[in-house]
């Protein structure tokens, strides 16, 4: 065994060490799906995340260029880690006072933190086992969610899972409840071989989604996504948008929870990633009430605060008024006077909703 293939294999075992299921290096090449993450961006379809179009100094996307925005980089190693937990998937819960939040939010430490620490622990012994020769130099870099590169087409090349139609890393034992975490590094590791695509024939994903956000396998448009509108989407959501969401609070499961890889997906047993009291199908009523102090200190460290109170709030609203149910009557007439003129307004739809619903 050489030098790179020991170092790739102590990498992979400090990665099941410090608690990820999956581990995998990648080589850095401008890999066809690069180029259709280019064409995607020129489409419009990153909607208003601006920070998708991120470019260098010679006016290229970051992200669709590794090479290009960082060429120091020779390997990816690309970690993944189970946050799938026991409890009811979105498509099988029906109560009509609870809102949805998709269950990568539930845990107890944001998941940015969690993956990361234990990139860290990754990242440490790889430094510590460099050769002699190329510790002066040797640099390495630890993203998850941040960098400029698309985490899931690295994933596929490192043999982690492949991309699903439904646009999200899938493997054959763990499904694709997963969270990924890159280590960039100038050193060259041996690469694994990719996952190969076993979507086959299937289009449950493309068919359950609600605001056909999947607008073509393996295609999807940002502007109609569930949790794009809760989660990224500031201001006003488009009128024809609204109902699709259903009950959808923050985020969305729905393409993961049909998919048939996910039957028999193994949870999680990491304590971080524990649902938070209230989390798993929150009172709607509560939400849409809820005030700035008891905002910051329920979601506190939390993934969702990405969509911000205000946000939060207008989709409470949003839900109560595709939910139909008039008991929400006297809370959504009263929050059409609220001070947040995006709640408001909401608030007036979800209001109107519900007489004609009458």
């Amino acid at each position: 065994m050489n030098h790179s293939s020991q170092i790739t294999s102590l990498v992979k075992q400090s990665a099941r060490d410090a608690g990820f299921e999956l581990a995998g290096v990648a080589p850095v090449h401008d890999f066809d799906e690069l180029a259709r993450f280019r064409d995607w961006i020129a489409a419009g379809r990153a909607g208003e995340m601006k920070y998708m179009e991120a470019r260098d100094d010679s006016g290229s996307l970051k992200r669709a260029s590794l090479r290009s925005t960082l060429p120091w980089v020779r390997s990816v190693i690309v970690c993944a880690i189970n946050y799938n937990t026991p409890h009811p998937y979105s498509t099988q819960v029906d109560d009509s006072e609870r809102g949805w939040i998709a269950r990568y939010a539930w845990g107890h430490e944001d998941y940015h933190d969690a993956v990361m620490s234990k990139l860290r622990v990754v990242e440490k012994r790889l430094l510590d086992a460099a050769p002699e020769s190329e510790t002066p130099v040797l640099q390495t870099c630890c993203y998850v969610d941040t960098g400029p590169i698309v985490e899931r087409v690295y994933a596929k090349y490192a043999g982690v899972g492949w991309i699903g139609k439904n646009t999200c890393i899938l493997n054959q034992k763990l499904g694709s409840w997963l969270f990924l975490g890159v280590i960039l590094t100038s050193l060259e590791l041996e690469v694994d071989v990719p996952a190969p695509d076993r979507c086959g024939t299937c289009t449950r994903c493309i068919d359950a989604c609600p605001t056909h956000a999947l607008v073509a396998p393996y295609q999807l448009d940002s502007n109609l996504c569930i949790s794009y509108l809760t989660i990224e989407k500031r201001g006003v959501i488009p009128e024809d948008l609204r109902v699709g969401m259903g009950r959808h609070v923050f985020g969305c499961d729905i393409c993961q929870d049909v998919c048939p890889w996910n039957r028999k997906a193994p949870s999680t047993a990491a304590a971080e990633f524990q649902p938070r009291p209230g989390l798993v199908n929150p009172a709607m009523e509560w939400l849409a009430q809820m005030s700035n102090e008891e905002f910051r200190e329920k979601f506190r460290g939390s993934a969702v605060r990405r969509a911000k109170r205000s946000g939060l709030r207008r989709n409470a609203v949003i839900a109560m008024g595709n939910i139909g149910d008039r008991r929400f009557g006297p809370l959504l007439e009263k929050l059409r006077g609220d001070e947040d003129e995006i709640v408001a307004e909401s608030a007036a739809w979800a209001a109107s909703r519900l007489k004609t619903d009458q």
